[in-house]
């Protein structure tokens, strides 16, 4: 992407794309008798932040998350308790970068990239998810998808990242492990980069958009990014 007509400005996805949601199994093994649950959790979670955006209504990814527990729960005829929703939270707030993360930024940083992140999750007080997981120097904006209250893959959330920067939507390429991130962002007019992280894969059917950069790791994805690949 080293042309005059390619990205110049990286915009992170941060769940399960930087930060490791694995962290949470734990908990659904303990709740559930299997980490099993924490992707039927985790896909709930997706899919009901989407129907808000879809229904024009809004509600902070960390409250539908916790009501996507309880729901995984009655599903489950599971018994779900106050101190396992505090364990949620204080694992979500808690989660480590991932061990490709550090390195892939590093080399970005080094090659001249902008780098931003744009999250579902509510922004939060210091020190933050990506401050405790040693990310967040790297980056000289967050973004969250609270200022338009809408969640991605809405366009409305890529165009606020573009009008920030008072860039074109054409100037950001989006990296993410979700295809449905990256789907967004390439019909907002963004590039999008594909990280194949596990529980993830490409979805072939008509209209679908193929990834400009696909790889399964974020070395890998990062190297391709300055190489040009793509263009």
């Amino acid at each position: 992407m080293s042309s005059d007509h390619s990205p110049s400005i990286i915009v992170f996805d941060v769940n399960e794309t930087l930060l490791d949601i694995n962290t949470l199994a734990p908990l659904f093994t303990r709740v559930f008798g299997t980490q099993a649950v924490l992707r039927e959790w985790f896909a709930q979670l997706v899919l009901y932040s989407q129907t808000m955006t879809l229904s024009g209504l809004y509600t902070p990814f960390g409250e539908i998350g916790v009501g996507a527990l309880r729901m995984v729960a009655d599903i489950h005829q599971t018994t779900l308790t106050e101190s396992d929703i505090a364990e949620l939270k204080e694992r979500m707030n808690n989660m480590p970068a991932h061990a490709d993360a550090i390195p892939a930024l590093t080399r970005l940083q080094e090659a001249g990239f902008r780098l931003v992140t744009l999250t579902n999750s509510a922004s939060s007080a210091s020190p933050t998810p990506l401050e405790k997981a040693g990310l967040s120097h790297f980056f000289e904006r967050h973004f969250s998808v609270e200022t338009v209250s809408k969640f991605k893959p809405a366009p409305e959330t890529y165009q606020m990242v573009a009008k920030e920067l008072s860039v074109k939507t054409s100037d950001l390429c989006l990296v993410a492990c979700h295809l449905w991130d990256t789907i967004g962002a390439q019909a907002a007019g963004c590039r999008g980069a594909f990280l194949t992280r596990p529980y993830n894969a490409m979805l072939n059917a008509p209209n679908v958009p193929i990834p400009d950069l696909t790889a399964s790791d974020l070395l890998t994805l990062a190297d391709q990014i300055i190489s040009g690949k793509g263009d």
